[in-house]
């Protein structure tokens, strides 16, 4: 079949990637200059396959609002008379309930170790580099409390046989030698050894350029104005002005995924959670990380990305914006600077990113009430994560294949017919 992509970061850049192996002839479209320049460009960094987790869990209504109340808040809320970010919202708080979360946990994680098997094949396959280190995650609590409410996940880890370590400080400090100098503010951690790091946009490139000269065809800086619809199914593009013909069409375009299905009469939850980052040159080794640390604290991310540094974290719900305030820059910094002393704050490069989240953390992967058109979009912050194993999954569906891992219950048909 002739299909197309539209969205070239690292979503629809590995669903490319996995149509074409199967076979496919493809096209991918997309807005910018070149490869995973949007919110591909410069996330967190960690592969987290083990600390997949939805945000929307037991107790986030309350955490909330003391979290909008600190110096350096994990999230951050601008509200405003927006019927999707109020709608989003509704639904996300609908989702804090422990039946809930235990659901949606366990799909993410499903397809997260999926992709982690995905993403090993295919660097088996294909020898691509792109700073990744095979050395886990490690979740850090300060206080008791981290520990104890962490025991949900830990059920979560063992029911789905992913394999996790619950640490001491003593242990924290074993899998990461830099923070012997902080032993005294960690009450203990979450490790998951499977978990990986690795420069989302150095591999969303490599890939591009190896699915390319395998020829699968890329339209940068071009507009995708619609698709075309006709007798239900999906039959093309409009793309700067002229019609392109397909056989089918995969949306992949993150935050703004539901402005292209909307005049097809497809409502999905997509909503932008903002989310920044600091890259920091290393300047001494010893007081860096060796993999990623997750500073359950401040949900900061902090990551070894070769001679980098990667500090990404927050959510801030402010619509489709991407302002880089400095107060958010001093919370990245405080939590490096706390933890990892070993960057050069002064060389560092701020960035935000757009993240496209769905209520229940789950993407959406799979059919459409249009025939022939497909969605692989809302990871939230799982995009680099999960990509490999949504974009194969993706591939077998749009091929008519059955699929490695249960997919049912990915599509948008979780939310009702709309």
């Amino acid at each position: 079949m002739k299909v197309a992509v539209l969205g070239g970061g690292v979503v629809g850049v590995t669903s490319a990637w996995y149509l074409g192996k199967a076979g496919h002839e493809v096209s991918l479209f997309d807005r910018e200059k070149g490869p995973a320049l949007e919110t591909s460009f410069a996330n967190a960094g960690q592969v987290s396959f083990g600390y997949s987790s939805p945000w929307a869990a037991p107790g986030i209504p309350v955490k909330a609002m003391k979290w909008l109340m600190m110096e350096h808040a994990p999230l951050i809320l601008r509200p405003k008379p927006d019927a999707a970010m109020l709608g989003w919202m509704a639904q996300m708080l609908s989702n804090c309930t422990a039946a809930a979360y235990a659901r949606n946990k366990g799909r993410m994680l499903r397809v997260a170790d999926y992709s982690r098997e995905c993403l090993t094949a295919l660097r088996a396959e294909t020898g691509i580099a792109y700073d990744a280190r095979q050395r886990g995650t490690l979740q850090l609590f300060r206080t008791q409390m981290q520990v104890d409410a962490s025991a949900k996940d830990v059920k979560a880890l063992a029911a789905d046989g992913i394999p996790y370590e619950v640490l001491d400080a003593d242990g924290c400090v074993a899998a990461e030698p830099a923070l012997a100098r902080v032993r005294g503010k960690i009450a203990g951690g979450l490790r998951t050894p499977q978990d990986e790091t690795g420069d989302c946009f150095k591999f969303t490139n490599a890939l591009a350029t190896m699915a390319e000269a395998a020829g699968i065809s890329f339209r940068f800086g071009c507009t995708v104005e619609r698709i075309v619809e006709q007798g239900g199914r999906a039959t093309g593009v409009v793309v700067d002005g002229q019609t392109e013909a397909f056989d089918a069409v995969v949306v992949a375009l993150g935050s703004f995924s539901p402005f292209m299905v909307r005049p097809l009469g497809i409502r999905i939850p997509v909503y932008p959670v903002k989310g920044y980052s600091l890259t920091i040159p290393i300047r001494d080794a010893a007081l860096a990380p060796e993999s990623t640390v997750m500073d359950e604290t401040y949900k900061i991310a902090l990551t070894r990305l070769g001679d980098r540094i990667r500090v990404g974290g927050m959510a801030e719900i402010s619509g489709y914006n991407n302002a880089l305030p400095q107060a958010r820059r001093r919370t990245l910094e405080h939590s490096v600077s706390d933890l990892f002393p070993g960057g050069d704050l002064s060389a560092a490069s701020f960035w935000s990113g757009l993240r496209p989240m769905t209520p229940d953390g789950t993407p959406i992967i799979g059919k459409t009430a249009v025939g022939n058109l497909f969605l692989n979009t809302g990871h939230g912050t799982l995009g680099w994560t999960m990509s490999c194993g949504s974009a194969r999954l993706l591939a077998d569906i749009v091929s008519g294949r059955s699929t490695d891992i249960r997919s049912d219950d990915l599509s948008t048909d979780r939310y009702g017919r709309t």
